[in-house]
């Protein structure tokens, strides 16, 4: 996951020079992330083949809302996006939610993207510490930030071909060796034909599944803020659906070849599914560069993530969301946010405590937090829309349909034990921010009303 962080209150006037191609392919490239690359092994492991399944209705839920960010942001472009429909369909209380929620959700999608690395990392020095690991990557990517180095920029788009392509190259190796083209003769199970093969956990494990296949997809909610962007912001339903078709493809193609190699029971959090699959076929190559591919791109998204959050948070201080200590800036660091740094840097370490404490189930845990918290905010784009754009019957019925996916996707982290924990995570969040904003609702914000009312 790629993140373009926008301004919480600009009016998009300028002019775009996208054409809905181009953003469909930036999409592609910004939504491929480690949550796809190890979190899918939880998910395997959580529900067995049926994990495609999964995926399937993770697309239908990611296009509902994706489609109707699009057309709010084509009726009325707005830099602030999602956080600005949700004001203006509930009021500031909805948008200070959205803002804070979505910066909590992508704190802990960095302490993922932190853990992933570091889990995969093991993979050649398997003795080493899962904190020390998380903590090596945590001081580079700072460092990275701190010098404002602006070539990171422009290799972002190379780092997503390189995730792509790690995809397509398992696909390609996976389809000869299910087609019998490998010159080693491995057993493989192939497609389950029974529904005790399809589902070995039942439907309890399907449901608890539906949250990593919805973690793949994150990331999805930026791209809407780019349909800015477009030439014609007509164009942005239409480059959403391109867009989800390809990703929906590699995807599921990958997880399909993936779990028909091998049974369930072999996938584990501590391996790239990809990697186990063609583990029999001893190929010395791909385990090694695949790895490295994932672990470069992962950590080019971590520290365009760490970007984001420390850009947001100005944001949020210059909105009077946050204190206004956390829009000053120093201008000797080349006007870089550190307040701001500072508290996504603590985010950073929290999570490598956590590694310490927790060592077995932390990947599971902020992942499953950070994918609540993200399809919190995507709950609040659908009952945004709904209050905003004219809709048609069928348009309602769909985007309930995309609410009853995410309320489904939460709820199945209640009926799996190892990952309810992330959950109560989500929830404190949740409940936190939504206290502040009440307490700001009944005070703060009383009083600025009142006073632009008498003036």
């Amino acid at each position: 996951m790629d993140f373009f962080i926008p301004s919480g209150t600009s009016k998009g006037n300028e002019k775009g020079n996208l054409k809905w191609w181009q953003l469909s392919l930036v999409g592609v490239g910004c939504t491929i992330g480690t949550g796809f690359f190890l979190g899918s092994a939880i998910g395997i492991e959580t529900t067995g083949p049926s994990i495609v399944f999964s995926f399937l209705l993770a697309t239908i839920g990611t296009y509902i809302v994706y489609d109707l960010l699009a057309k709010m942001t084509a009726a009325d472009p707005q830099e602030g996006s999602f956080c600005y429909y949700a004001n203006k369909a509930y009021g500031r209380w909805a948008s200070f939610s959205c803002g804070w929620n979505y910066w909590s959700s992508n704190i802990l999608i960095m302490g993922s993207q932190l853990m992933a690395l570091s889990i995969l990392t093991r993979f050649w020095f398997e003795h080493i510490p899962l904190w020390i690991l998380a903590a090596g990557y945590s001081i580079l990517s700072i460092i990275v930030v701190l010098t404002g180095t602006s070539s990171f920029d422009k290799i972002e788009n190379l780092l997503a071909i390189i995730k792509t392509a790690a995809i397509i190259m398992f696909i390609i190796i996976a389809s000869f060796a299910i087609f019998g083209w490998m010159p080693k003769d491995v057993h493989h199970p192939g497609i389950p034909t029974t529904t005790h093969r399809l589902f070995p956990e039942g439907i309890r494990g399907f449901w608890a599944s539906l949250i990593y296949a919805y973690y793949a997809f994150g990331g999805i909610e930026v791209i809407g803020l780019m349909a800015m962007r477009l030439k014609k912001k007509e164009d942005a339903p239409k480059a959403g659906m391109i867009m989800l078709i390809v990703l929906a493809i590699i995807y599921i193609l990958a997880l399909l070849l993936a779990v028909t190699m091998d049974y369930y029971g072999a996938f584990s959090e501590k391996e790239s599914p990809f990697v186990t699959a063609l583990e029999k076929y001893h190929l010395s190559f791909f385990p090694h560069v695949f790895n490295a591919a994932i672990i470069i791109a992962g950590f080019s998204t971590m520290t365009a993530s760490l970007f984001g959050v420390t850009t947001l948070l100005v944001t949020l201080a210059k909105d009077g969301d946050a204190p206004a200590l956390f829009s000053k800036k120093v201008k000797k660091w080349k006007s870089l946010p550190l307040p701001s740094l500072l508290l996504a840097t603590i985010g950073l370490l929290a999570s490598i405590i956590a590694a310490l404490v927790l060592p077995g189930k932390i990947y599971e845990y902020i992942t499953t937090a950070a994918s609540i918290l993200l399809l919190f905010n995507w709950g609040f784009i659908i009952i945004s829309a709904l209050r905003i754009l004219t809709m048609s019957l069928l348009g309602r019925l769909l985007a309930l349909f995309g609410v009853a996916l995410i309320v489904a996707a939460i709820s199945g982290t209640l009926v799996e034990r190892t990952i309810r924990f992330g959950l109560f995570i989500s929830l404190l969040f949740a409940a936190i921010i939504s206290i502040v904003a009440f307490i700001l609702q009944k005070t703060v914000w009383k009083k600025t009303k009142k006073n632009k009312a008498c003036s």
